[in-house]
């Protein structure tokens, strides 16, 4: 609002609009008041509240990215409560639009700083393939195209409004700090509504289209122990339990950071590590747990690999490991404590089906028979070398049949590289994999540039992030790389990590300047600054 206070103060016409702005949504809402319409009221509200931010995004886009992030994560909530209305389903896209003008403007005045990706060629091959794949002739719409190109591709310039935004230390720290808050609302929601069922944070009456993917309960094949899959504010379970394995890794990523760099904050990061431990444990999610466990193992010994030696920080990188652990342990007591129902009926369904020697056993078969089936699926539909059009398969397309009755695809396979196959051919698959391996070798030069330093475990869960989400997630399905969340933190992410290395930099020289130089050795010397 104070963007907005000081473009009227420059602008009196862009001042008198918003009065009269102000003044109709001000008739409209007392309008709908005294009718008791409180659904139209709900939409009055977000109208005059969006409009506020778009004034104020354009005035700045730093500000604009973090408001566009706190809609992108709740946006599901309005959706829930207001009958699954589109209107709402493409207000982040309208945010997104306004970030990148914003963004733009900056860019062409010289306010911010952008930057080549090394992965710029194969990305924009992997781009030119999906645009050609429009006007596939075999999709039924060239509107399935369009959804494609937004699914796919969209959040893409998130990679350069990233680089640009990371410009200091404490922006890098006030953006984590305010992802954990926006993290620690959506997980205590989550870890709650686990415990009540699906009664709770859901409308009486949920909408047709979201109505099973919010109602969504578990049962243990053997036990039969019932374990309701939350959604916190999302309208999905899968997108909950995908936004907790992003969080797990950006949380246990910077507590490394802030330990080796700040002391400021690794409370609050402990705080949301335990409770994310405890929701990814009520998710009733096995890949999530999973993956989350894995992650964790992996983190550890990448994190004690990656410690800065010369200043002995290795025990401070296992003492924080210890702490970790502690967190996890003292969450998991505290549900066993309070709600053990909750707890064990999940421990029942992960058990009881995880466990290679029980007799329902689903790791096998839900880690590699099921998706290896439905990839060499894609091979037995006639045009798998050139697919039937980008967005033909994507998330939405029922979306698309039912609103512009368009005819709905008759193919369909659940893996992801089976979806890049039917939906671009078999030369969208191998572009895919030509991108992704870019990506990474990329990301992980970067992660090796900052070996030794307490930005690298930042720089190692983001290029863990980027690996999961494009290869294995990918594999079992499409679904995890084309949603919206995980797919604006990729390349919002990546673009924080090629920033880092000129931020580590920045930070040496400050340092040694502050320093008189004793040896010549004392200008290479950076220690740590609390």
């Amino acid at each position: 609002m104070l963007a907005l206070s000081g473009s009227s103060r420059r602008n009196p016409l862009l001042a008198f609009g918003f009065l009269v702005f102000f003044a109709i949504v001000a008739y409209k809402a007392a309008s709908y008041v005294i009718a008791d319409d409180m659904t139209g009221l709900a939409y009055v509200t977000l109208a005059f509240v969006g409009c506020s931010f778009v004034v104020a995004m354009l005035s700045d886009w730093r500000n604009g990215l973090y408001f566009f992030l706190a809609w992108l994560l709740f946006e599901d909530l309005f959706r829930k409560f207001l009958g699954n209305n589109m209107a709402i389903y493409f207000a982040k896209d309208v945010l997104a639009a306004v970030v990148y003008l914003s963004f733009f403007v900056a860019y062409q005045r010289k306010e911010v700083t952008s930057f080549r990706p090394p992965f710029l060629v194969p990305l924009l091959l992997f781009v030119w393939l999906g645009v050609m794949q429009v006007f596939n002739p075999a999709s039924t719409t060239f509107i399935y195209g369009l959804l494609g190109l937004k699914i796919y591709f969209y959040y893409i310039p998130f990679l350069f409004v990233g680089y640009a935004f990371l410009n200091s230390e404490a922006e890098l720290r006030r953006f984590f700090f305010v992802n954990m808050v926006l993290a620690l609302i959506i997980v205590s929601l989550g870890i709650v509504q686990s415990i009540l069922g699906h009664t709770f944070l859901n409308p009486a009456v949920i909408a047709e289209d979201i109505r099973e993917l919010s109602t969504l309960y578990r049962a243990a094949p053997i036990s039969g122990a019932i374990s309701y899959r939350p959604t916190s504010v999302f309208v999905s379970t899968g997108r909950f339990a995908n936004f907790l394995l992003v969080i797990w890794l950006l949380v246990f990523g910077f507590s490394g950071y802030l330990l080796l760099r700040h002391k400021r904050g690794r409370a609050l990061a402990f705080l949301v590590f335990g409770l994310t431990a405890a929701a990814i444990a009520l998710c009733s999610s096995r890949g999530i747990v999973l993956w989350s466990i894995g992650s964790a193992l992996v983190g550890v010994v990448a994190f004690v690999w990656g410690a800065p030696w010369r200043q002995r920080e290795v025990m401070r990188v296992l003492r924080n490991v210890q702490r970790a652990a502690l967190g996890v342990g003292l969450a998991v007591v505290i549900l066993l404590a309070t709600y053990p129902e909750a707890l064990l009926s999940r421990v029942a369904f992960y058990t009881e089906t995880l466990t290679p020697g029980s007799s329902s056993s689903e790791l096998q078969h839900r880690t590699w028979d099921y998706p290896v089936r439905n990839f060499l699926a894609a091979f037995s539909y006639e045009r798998w070398p050139y697919g039937y059009g980008i967005g033909t398969l994507s998330l939405g397309t029922q979306y698309v049949a039912r609103i512009f009755h368009a005819k709905p695809p008759t193919v369909g396979v659940e893996s992801g590289f089976g979806v890049l196959i039917l939906e671009m051919g078999v030369m969208g698959l191998a572009i895919w994999f030509v991108m992704s391996f870019a990506i990474i070798v990329s990301a992980w030069r970067v992660v090796k540039v900052l070996r030794g330093s307490p930005w690298f475990p930042l720089a190692f869960v983001i290029f863990w992030y980027a690996g999961l989400l494009l290869f294995p997630l990918t594999f079992n399905g499409m679904q995890p790389y084309q949603d919206f969340v995980l797919n604006a933190y990729l390349w919002l992410l990546l673009g924080i990590l090629f920033r880092l290395p000129s931020l580590a930099l920045s930070a040496q020289y400050a340092a040694a300047s502050q320093i008189p130089a004793v040896s010549q050795n004392s200008a290479a010397y950076a220690p740590r600054m609390r």
